[in-house]
C-alpha cells in the first residue's frame, strides 16, 4: 500500500518471513493456481506435513498472486509477494513502465520513491535502469517491497527503507516520485488532496526542491488544485483512466496532456475554447476518459471537425468519419426523444438482442433500461442516453 502511516496489523516475521524459507517457497509452488473450491481439501492435506499457519499463509498468498496477475502479469505475479492492500493500491505495470520510461527520457538515473507500497513503481524504475530508494513507513509493506526486489533480481538497484517519508533526505537523487495514500480505512477513498497521506501540499513542496519530480494523484483532482509549476498528465490504459501525474522539472510548466496506453499516444492541450454545440450528425464520438479528465475535448473536436451535442456533455458529433485514437466512433442511425416504449418498439423491429447502453447526462441506469426494453434477436446496437441541446435524448447506432 502506498501510505506514510502503518496500515497492516500483521508482523513481517509471522506473515512474510516463513514464506521466504525453502519450506515456504516449496509450499507456494505447490499451491500455485489452486482454485477456491479446492482450498479446504488442499489445506487439510498440507497441514499433515506443514505448520497450519504456514499453510494458511501460502494459500492466502496464492490468492493474492492470482488477483495480481491483471496488474503485474503472470510471470511477475507468480514470483512476487503481496498484501491485500498492496494488490488493491499498486500501480498497473503498463502505467508504471510508461512513467519510468518517461523518467529515463528526462535523463533521470536515480529516484527517491516515497510511499513506495509493495514496490510496483520501484520495480518499473529499476527495470528502466534507474537506481531507486524505496521508502514506506509500514513495516510489513516495506518488507514486502524488499522481498519483491529480491524475487525479481533487482535488489542491486532498489534500496528499501522503512521510514517516515517526511524525514527522508532526497537531495542526492535526480528525481522524486511520490504516491500518497488516497484511501482511509474508515472512510474509503479520499477526495481532498490535503487529506492525502502525506498531504499534496507537502508532496508539491518536496517536488519543487528536486531537479525533477512526479506526483501520482487521483484523476478526479480539480484543475484549480494543480500548481502552476506542474505539467499535468492524465493516463488511461485500455480505455480506463488510471491516474493523473503532476510532473515538475520537465520544462513544460502549465501544460496539460492526456496519454493513452498501450501506445503511448499523447494529446497535448492547446488552450482551445469550448467547441460549438451543433445538431447530431452521422457520427458520434466518445472521447477517452483521460481526454475528458484533462479537459481536452475541444482538441479532439477540432481534429474531427465536429461539435458538441450539448454544452455540458462530452460527446462530439460530426458529419464525416475520421479515425482518431482519442475517441471511439459510432455511426448514428436514429435519434429519439427519451421514450422507453418507442425504443423498445424500434429494437424489436430491428431484431436487436445485443444491446450496449451508454449514458452521459442521464439518471437512467443501463441495467434498468435493458430490463424494460427486453432486447431479443440476433442484431446488435448501442444506445446513448444523453442530452441534445438540453433535451433528454436517445441516440441509437453502432461502432464504426
Amino acid at each position: 500500500m502506498t501510505d506514510n502511516d502503518p496500515v497492516n496489523d500483521l508482523d513481517p516475521a509471522t506473515y512474510l518471513t516463513p514464506l521466504l524459507t525453502p519450506e515456504g517457497a516449496a509450499l507456494l509452488d505447490e499451491v500455485r493456481g489452486v482454485e477456491p473450491a479446492r482450498e479446504l481439501a488442499v489445506a487439510t492435506r498440507l497441514r499433515r506435513d506443514h505448520p497450519a499457519d504456514l499453510v494458511s499463509a501460502a494459500l492466502g498468498q496464492a490468492r493474492l498472486r492470482q488477483r495480481a496477475v491483471v496488474k503485474f502479469g503472470a510471470a511477475d505475479a507468480d514470483r512476487m509477494f503481496f498484501t491485500p492492500n498492496g494488490v488493491e493500491q499498486s500501480t498497473r505495470t503498463s502505467v508504471a513502465t510508461y512513467r519510468a520510461e518517461r523518467m529515463r527520457a528526462l535523463g533521470v538515473t536515480s529516484v527517491a520513491d516515497l510511499c513506495c507500497g509493495i514496490g510496483g513503481d520501484a520495480i518499473a524504475l529499476a527495470r528502466a535502469g534507474i537506481r531507486v530508494l524505496a521508502v514506506d513507513r509500514d513495516p510489513l509493506t516495506a518488507a514486502v517491497a524488499r522481498a519483491n526486489a529480491d524475487a525479481l533480481g533487482l535488489a542491486e538497484l532498489i534500496e528499501v527503507r522503512e521510514a517516515d517519508v517526511t524525514e527522508v533526505e532526497t537531495a542526492g537523487y535526480d528525481a522524486v516520485f511520490v504516491d500518497p495514500a488516497r484511501r482511509s480505512s474508515g472512510r474509503g477513498r479520499i477526495f481532498d488532496p490535503e487529506a492525502y497521506s502525506p498531504p499534496l501540499s507537502w508532496a508539491v513542496a518536496t517536488a519543487l526542491k528536486a531537479p525533477r519530480a512526479a506526483l501520482k494523484i487521483a484523476p478526479g483532482i480539480p484543475h484549480q488544485a494543480i500548481p502552476a509549476e506542474a505539467e499535468a498528465e492524465w493516463i488511461s490504459d485500455g480505455g480506463d483512466v488510471k491516474e493523473a501525474v503532476l510532473w515538475f522539472g520537465t520544462g513544460e510548466a502549465g501544460a496539460v496532456r492526456a496519454t493513452l496506453l498501450p501506445g503511448p499516444r499523447s494529446l497535448r492541450g492547446r488552450g482551445l475554447p469550448d467547441p460549438e454545440v451543433r445538431a447530431v450528425g452521422r457520427y458520434l464520438y466518445e472521447p477517452d476518459g483521460a481526454v475528458i479528465r484533462a479537459h481536452l475535448v475541444a482538441e479532439v473536436a477540432e481534429e474531427l471537425a465536429g461539435g458538441l451535442v450539448d454544452p455540458t456533455i462530452a460527446y462530439v458529433t460530426a458529419d464525416e468519419h475520421r479515425g482518431t485514437p482519442y475517441a471511439t466512433a459510432y455511426e448514428i442511425t436514429d435519434q429519439l426523444p427519451f421514450n422507453v416504449k418507442k425504443l423498445k418498439a424500434l429494437l424489436r423491429e430491428r431484431g436487436v438482442g445485443i444491446l450496449t447502453v451508454k449514458k452521459r447526462g442521464s439518471a437512467v441506469e443501463p441495467e434498468e433500461l435493458r430490463r424494460k426494453v427486453k432486447p431479443q434477436g440476433r442484431g446488435a446496437a448501442t444506445v446513448f442516453l444523453t442530452r441534445v441541446a438540453g433535451a433528454p435524448t436517445m441516440l441509437i447506432g453502432r461502432p464504426v
